[in-house]
């Protein structure tokens, strides 16, 4: 399948390493043009290389997600530096923090980060004749099952589905479709799910026999879901939650 995307501009969060990686090279493989952040820019500028190398052109910024004038300046700078936007993604979150501060961290990081991200990326994305947004969730957003439990993370992932169900309605007459990817336990080096096979091996082993499919999943086949969901060629899929865990999930979705 032509997902239509050479010469096609992206921006990407959190894309040093795991699944934001992933999808700036599925993106880079389809013929875009990348705005990469991270935190660290030692990594991101290494990885830039690689895909330059390639024949994409590659913008990198430093950026903590949480801070709004860092998200705002990098999206505009982005969009400068790539003559514009055609698709955004926002894929950073906090992830499965412990302790006192985790529910202002995850606030920030997962679900301002990705509102900020937005807002600064419409007057840009509003230019563009395919324009497209996709944020990252997760199953643990609606699944009470372990590894889920009451916490900041699954809490702010669930308010990202609802906002993106909400911005996807709100902003197709404007040409910007926005979907959401939900992954299942997804196992990559230096990942969550990497450790505690290491750490707690008999849990990490629970939850594979949990997979219909009988495995983790990889960056890579998370990075293909939101490949297409940010192309032209998924042109008619708006307000989606497109959930790729290989049957994890058990409830039936209507």
């Amino acid at each position: 399948m032509d997902l239509h995307l050479t010469g096609r501009t992206a921006l990407v969060t959190g894309a040093s390493r795991g699944i934001g990686r992933a999808i700036a090279e599925e993106l880079a493989r389809e013929g875009c043009d990348l705005a990469l952040c991270a935190r660290g820019a030692e990594v991101l500028e290494a990885f830039a290389k690689e895909l330059r190398e390639q024949g994409r052109t590659v913008y990198t910024q430093a950026v903590d997600v949480s801070d709004e004038q860092a998200v705002t300046g990098f999206v505009e700078t982005a969009a400068q530096e790539l003559a514009g936007l055609d698709i955004v993604i926002s894929n950073v979150s906090a992830g499965g923090l412990k302790g006192p501060d985790q529910w202002q961290t995850s606030f920030q990081a997962d679900l301002l980060a990705f509102v900020r991200l937005v807002e600064a990326a419409v007057p840009h994305l509003e230019q563009s004749d395919a324009a497209a947004v996709v944020v990252l969730g997760t199953t643990s957003a609606f699944d009470t099952l372990p590894p889920t439990s009451a916490n900041s993370y699954a809490a702010f992932k669930a308010a990202v589905l609802e906002h993106a169900s909400g911005l996807g309605h709100a902003l197709a007459r404007k040409g910007i479709r926005v979907n959401t990817v939900s992954p299942g336990p997804i196992d990559f080096p230096g990942g969550a799910w990497d450790k505690l096979h290491e750490a707690r091996p008999e849990f990490y082993e629970s939850i594979r026999a949990r997979i219909p499919v009988g495995r983790l999943g990889r960056a890579a086949e998370v990075a293909r879901a939101v490949t297409f969901l940010a192309s032209p060629a998924a042109s008619f899929c708006n307000a989606v939650n497109l959930v790729v865990d290989g049957g994890f999930v058990s409830r039936v979705q209507f």
